[in-house]
């Protein structure tokens, strides 16, 4: 053991504190225990063993980071001071929680309500991704990962969409920060991609950097979010249609791509050299990816027919991503059938471990186990829902984004 040469750090962020907090998420009662219990109990999150990198040999090892809790300092780094003392002060209550006159303004009703330890929540899952971000920042990690974070639908001044608290925005600006350097040169300012993989539009992400981008350079964050969306679908945004490259208005660093439903492995096999040639156009230094699994098959949202495994698969864009040489931050999200969310998410773990585990695992025996009846396997197939993304919309979707890609590089080459 002594003489392993490490060659890639993977950091998994969890603590007993963390995991109790998420599982108290009205959207997604326990999920969070689900997910964490899987992990380990498929041993994923065993210190003591190596992995070897499946793409040139090479060993990694696994780091368990328990979460530093956010203090106001952070959190306000984005959210608005107000809303931040109103979310941690005013709802520090047992139940029955009292109904604050000023909640409705700050987004703490239908579908975001107040609850019980919503202050403790707050501060660790914003204080997990940021805990996530360090360690890839200043901790010599090379991937790390932060299944309770991706709340990407939560706004600077309210709760929006199950989401509390932008954890995806917090850790996006701390990786953008340059490292100061010890010999008093200047560093170069890291760049950062964000890829949002849920069903649902990134909205809060997307703004949140949307203006970045304006001027004649290239900006450090770019935003790419692959969703669906309809009328009335949630959540309804000007950013979240296609791109138009003639609009005076157009952004080439805040990008949309939205899938009708029944998207499937095919449909994400075919849009991946978009995603690919974008990465390369803007050349990230980290990628931040937000892995939610509700556009998975068996969802209760039923708009996808995602698969797990197999050529478009999540798990195959997961390993697509691992072959860029950028730091990853790979993040939670939505999926609200909560025992294939936990499959999928172990299954991600493994790849980042370098050790993928068979999607026709049995699912080892622990305290969760009935609920992944009736399969009892890892994996999470395709239903028998009909792709409505047909060749001529995604072909219109390439020769689109054909013209981002484009935009993309001539603002790379004016910033040289």
């Amino acid at each position: 053991m002594d003489n392993i040469v490490f060659g890639k750090t993977v950091s998994y962020v969890v603590s007993n504190e963390l995991v109790k907090a998420s599982s108290l998420l009205p959207s997604n009662k326990n999920r969070s225990l689900l997910v964490h219990s899987l992990v380990k109990a498929y041993g994923l999150l065993e210190t003591q063993r190596t992995c070897t990198d499946a793409a040139g040999g090479t060993k990694c090892r696994l780091q368990i980071l328990r979460p530093i809790p956010a203090e106001v300092k952070d959190l306000v780094a984005y959210h608005d001071r107000e809303f931040v003392e109103h979310i941690l002060i005013s709802q520090k209550a047992s139940l029955p929680l009292p109904k604050h006159e000023t909640d409705s303004e700050y987004g703490l009703e239908e579908d975001c309500p107040a609850f019980a330890g919503l202050p403790e929540y707050i501060r660790l899952v914003a204080g997990a991704s940021l805990t996530a971000a360090r360690s890839l920042r200043e901790g010599g990690a090379n991937v790390s990962i932060s299944w309770d974070g991706g709340r990407h639908h939560a706004q600077k001044s309210r709760a929006s969409g199950f989401c509390y608290v932008a954890d995806c925005v917090l850790a996006i600006l701390l990786l953008k920060r340059a490292i100061p350097s010890h010999l008093g040169t200047p560093q170069p300012k890291p760049r950062v991609m964000y890829l949002d993989l849920d069903l649902h539009f990134s909205d809060g992400v997307s703004q949140a950097f949307s203006l970045a981008s304006s001027g004649s350079g290239i900006p450090q964050v770019l935003t790419f979010s692959i969703h669906h969306t309809a009328p009335g679908f949630f959540p309804i945004s000007e950013l979240s249609g296609l791109p138009d490259p003639s609009d005076p208005a157009f952004d080439p660093f805040t990008l949309s791509l939205p899938l009708e439903r029944g998207a499937s492995n095919a449909t994400f096999a075919r849009i991946w050299p978009i995603v690919q040639n974008v990465k390369d156009a803007f050349q990230p230094d980290y990628v931040v990816v937000q892995c939610g699994a509700d556009g998975l098959a068996g969802d209760p949202y039923a708009t996808w027919n995602w698969s797990l495994g197999g050529e478009g698969g999540l798990g195959w864009y997961i390993e697509q991503i691992f072959r860029w040489k950028c730091k990853i931050l790979l993040l939670g999200g939505g999926g609200y059938n909560s025992p294939n969310v936990a499959r999928a998410w172990t299954y991600l773990t493994s790849i980042a471990l370098g050790r993928p585990l068979s999607l026709e695992a049995d699912i080892p025996d622990h305290g969760a186990f009935p609920l992944y009846a009736p399969s009892f396997t890892l994996d999470v197939p395709a239903g028998h829902v009909r792709d409505k993304n047909t060749e001529d919309y995604l072909q219109r979707v390439s020769d689109v984004f054909a013209q981002v890609v484009e935009a993309i590089q001539q603002r790379r080459e004016g910033s040289l």
